[in-house]
């Protein structure tokens, strides 16, 4: 019996090309795609898959949220991470919402067919990247301290986080007590500093960052 799998990314290129690499395994089917938390909830609740693999920077509802609302709902659900990043503080936040798996993007073509298998026998997979991260933090060890945020200013860094918490610029400048037109300058600052170019890549930042929760 093949193993009922869902994939949630707002990336519909990877998508497809992950679901054209499970295609090829005759174990695993694919039986439903979301591009973002919502969606994901819904396509979950149609579909009733073994697992669930999520991207943890969607829009709107991000990875780790849908995450602990899949499994209040569907407990037996299995769910494995898929990001960008190898930070422990999205692997361990994800984890802790009931992941049991974690992979990188980029080794997602050579490992998620195995981390799939693994996890729906009951087993957790990290990739060897997320692993090491783990591992070094049970040792102590620690990440280059500094970053680009350093260069930003305290209502720089406020706006940043609204900015990613989803808040238009009228409810920033609400919030701020300060003028659109700033919180506008504000954020074309913080574009240039960070070299960032749209409100997907300041959440992603800001998210790595710890500036917000994701």
């Amino acid at each position: 019996m093949s193993i009922r799998v869902v994939l949630a990314d707002d990336h519909r290129m990877l998508i497809a090309a992950l679901r054209s690499m499970l295609e090829k395994e005759t174990d695993i089917a694919v039986v439903g795609e979301a591009g973002d938390g919502a969606a994901l909830l819904d396509v979950v609740a149609r579909t009733m898959p073994d697992v669930a693999v999520v991207d943890i920077a969607m829009p709107g509802m991000n990875g780790i949220e849908a995450t602990r609302r899949l499994l209040a709902g569907h407990p037996r659900l299995k769910v494995i991470a898929l990001s960008a990043y190898s930070d422990r503080r999205f692997v361990l936040e994800m984890l802790n919402a009931g992941a049991k798996g974690y992979l990188i993007k980029a080794s997602a073509g050579d490992e998620l067919a195995r981390a799939i298998r693994a996890i729906a026998q009951g087993q957790t997979y990290l990739c060897p990247e997320v692993a090491g991260s783990i591992v070094e933090a049970a040792r102590g060890k620690t990440a280059p301290a500094g970053s680009a945020s350093a260069n930003l200013g305290r209502r720089e860094r406020e706006v940043l986080a609204l900015l990613a918490d989803g808040k238009s610029s009228s409810e920033i400048a609400a919030r701020l007590h300060i003028a659109v037109s700033t919180v506008e300058v504000h954020r074309r600052n913080i574009m240039r500093k960070l070299d960032l170019h749209n409100v997907a890549e300041l959440t992603k930042y800001a998210i790595r960052e710890g500036l917000i929760s994701p």
